[in-house]
C-alpha cells in the first residue's frame, strides 16, 4: 500500500550515504550516544570526518569509558535549511576505538578538532560505521523555526 503525501503523512527523503557523509563534513558538532552501566548517555562532541569515519577528542571520564566499553556507540548530527524548509537528520552507528597506533595518532592531530569546553582532551577517538542513515523532510511550520529562541512560539520546542 502506497500512502500519498499528506499534512499527516509527509514526505520523507531517505539521504544516500554519500548525502549523509557531505551533512557530516558539513558540521562541526554533533551528540555521541553511549551505553554505560546499562543506561543510554548522550555527549555532545566536536568531531571531524576521516577517511569514512569520524574521528573526536575526549578526557577521561563517562564518555571514553562508555565509547571504549565494547558496546556500539551511536552519532547523531540534524540541521534546518531555512531557504528550502527542510530539516534532515542523519545517524551513525558503530564501534568507538582509541587511536593508539602512532602513524594513526600523527594523521588523526592534523585534523580540524577544536572542543568547546577547556581541559586536557588527550584521548583521541574514532567511530568505524556499521550503518549510517539520513533523512529530509519538510518542516510543518517553517516560520517557528526562522524565529529567536526567545520567541513564544518556539519556546515550546526547545
Amino acid at each position: 500500500m502506497t500512502i500519498e503525501p499528506t499534512p499527516e503523512f509527509p514526505t520523507i527523503e531517505n539521504l544516500s550515504k554519500a548525502q549523509c557523509w557531505e551533512l557530516l563534513r558539513g558540521q562541526v558538532l554533533g551528540r555521541l550516544a553511549v551505553v554505560v552501566e546499562d543506561h543510554p548517555d548522550i555527549f555532545p562532541v566536536n568531531y571531524a570526518v576521516d577517511h569514512d569515519s569520524l574521528v573526536f577528542r575526549t578526557a577521561e571520564g563517562t564518555k571514553l569509558y562508555g565509547a571504549t566499553s565494547n558496546t556500539p556507540v551511536a552519532f547523531e548530527i540534524d540541521g534546518y535549511e531555512p531557504e528550502s524548509a527542510q530539516a534532515w537528520s542523519v545517524v551513525l552507528r558503530g564501534r568507538a576505538e582509541q587511536i593508539e597506533a602512532i602513524s594513526g595518532l600523527a594523521e588523526a592531530e592534523r585534523l580540524p578538532l577544536q572542543p568547546w569546553q577547556g581541559g586536557s582532551k588527550n584521548h583521541l577517538m574514532r567511530i568505524h560505521p556499521l550503518n549510517l542513515s539520513g533523512r529530509r523532510f519538510q518542516v510543518t511550520k517553517p516560520d517557528i523555526w526562522t524565529t529567536p529562541l526567545s520567541d513564544a512560539r518556539r519556546a515550546s520546542f526547545e
